[in-house]
């Protein structure tokens, strides 16, 4: 019959059995530690083949990547450290462009100092400086920051100072300045009225002052006063004219009695600073 010729045919060889066992053994148990079926093995391996591709390519992409962190990083040290010279150089000028200003605000025998440290492995959008400024208050001590070691005064005349020597590289659009004549005579409330006017030529300039020298160079000038009784006190400001603003003048000027003198006096400042406008 059919089979029985087929059976024949057929070349019996133990070996090649042993092998296809074998092989079967082997997909049986790598499914087994995939846990998929033996079906499925030949699509897992392509999968296998094609993630281990991937993690070759990744190392390469890794590879390039390194490279241009590194040179990223040169470039940033080169740019950094132009910038900290940039700076060394700037700091010395606007040094001797503050000093310059300090003897006529009555800090003659003060000192500023701007404090640069560089830090080469601190590495920031601003570059590897930290700089502060400091101040020195009298001849003997020991400098610190500005905003710790000024009073409330001295704080206002050194940043009024620092303002100045900067009104040229920009600054906030509106600058406030309370009681910044706070404890000087005449001649220095003067040269505080002269740069705060030099400085609202550039940016709007708000002073609360006491300083007659310092309310005649205004523009605008309001009056702030109070009212009220022993459990409310009300806050008011008006606008004054030129007519009004000479008697307060002469008042801040006077006291408490205004004289004719004072009146003289506030008209002629009145009239100085408007022509020096």
């Amino acid at each position: 019959s059919g089979v029985e010729g087929a059976l024949r045919a057929t070349e019996y060889d133990p070996q090649r059995l042993e092998k296809a066992e074998e092989r079967l053994f082997a997909l049986r148990a790598a499914s087994r530690k995939h846990n998929v079926a033996v079906d499925d093995l030949a699509q897992l391996r392509d999968t296998m083949v094609a993630d281990l591709a991937d993690l070759d390519a990744g190392e390469e992409q890794l590879h390039a990547l390194e490279k241009q962190a590194a040179a990223a990083r040169e470039a940033y040290d080169i740019s950094a450290a132009q910038l900290s010279s940039l700076r060394q150089a700037a700091a010395s000028g606007l040094t001797k462009a503050v000093m310059a200003e300090l003897p006529a605000l009555k800090l003659e025998r003060a000192e500023f100092i701007v404090e640069m440290g560089s830090d080469a492995e601190s590495r920031m959008e601003e570059g590897i400086d930290q700089v502060e400024f400091w101040v020195r208050t009298n001849p003997g001590t020991r400098p610190g920051p500005m905003m710790k070691v000024a009073s409330g005064g001295e704080l206002s005349r050194f940043l009024l100072a620092l303002k100045v020597a900067l009104a040229d590289r920009g600054s906030a659009p509106t600058l406030v300045f309370d009681e910044i004549d706070t404890g000087v005579g005449g001649a220095v409330a003067d040269a505080i009225g002269q740069r705060l006017a030099r400085l609202s030529k550039r940016v709007q300039v708000l002073s609360v002052t006491h300083a007659p020298q310092v309310a005649a160079r205004a523009a605008t000038h309001f009056l702030i006063s109070k009212s009220g009784g022993k459990d409310r006190v009300a806050t008011g400001i008006a606008e004054m004219d030129r007519a009004a603003r000479q008697e307060e003048i002469a008042r801040m000027l006077a006291g408490a009695v205004i004289t004719d003198e004072a009146r003289a006096a506030a008209e002629r400042l009145l009239r100085e600073n408007t022509a020096a406008a």
